[in-house]
């Protein structure tokens, strides 16, 4: 009984332990921060979290993969610009989302930006603007190959 229980519980862990364990920043400034101290590109995701089909569609497919998890934490800093409709959401963080969507034209969800931070010398912030794609049919491989070309042009 005792064998039984304790595989089951490892079993049990071995499920849970991959859990995803990527950082998704909510605040532009200290992610901006962090993509120059680790010399990473960000990316910006644009979604309707708790409304937009596509957004989770791709988070499924692709964001919340091994594939995603693994090619991220080398290459990115992940940002979520999250537009909810039923999820309260604090006003700082809605207006510096409205801004992002504003600067870089957002029409449609889900759009991911890729975007290099660089600090003038008067200490302000500007994003330099890789390039952009949204959801893609294909699952994790083919995404990434799209989002690597990206990347590349920094």
């Amino acid at each position: 009984m005792k064998k039984t229980v304790l595989l089951l519980i490892i079993t049990f862990l071995s499920f849970t332990s991959y859990s995803q364990d990527l950082t998704w920043h909510t605040d532009m400034a200290k992610a901006s921060e962090l993509s120059i101290k680790e010399k990473k590109p960000m990316l910006l995701f644009f979604t309707g979290s708790d409304w937009c089909g596509w957004c989770i569609r791709l988070q499924k497919e692709v964001l919340k993969t091994p594939e995603f998890e693994k090619w991220a934490k080398n290459n990115v800093i992940l940002v979520e610009l999250d537009f909810p409709r039923r999820t309260p959401q604090d006003e700082t963080i809605k207006a510096q989302n409205y801004q992002m969507q504003n600067m870089f034209q957002v029409r449609g969800y889900p759009t991911i930006w890729f975007v290099s931070p660089e600090k003038t010398e008067e200490g302000k912030m500007n994003l330099k603007g890789l390039g952009s794609t949204g959801y893609v049919a294909g699952g994790p491989t083919k995404w990434l190959d799209g989002a690597s070309k990206i990347v590349a042009n920094k």
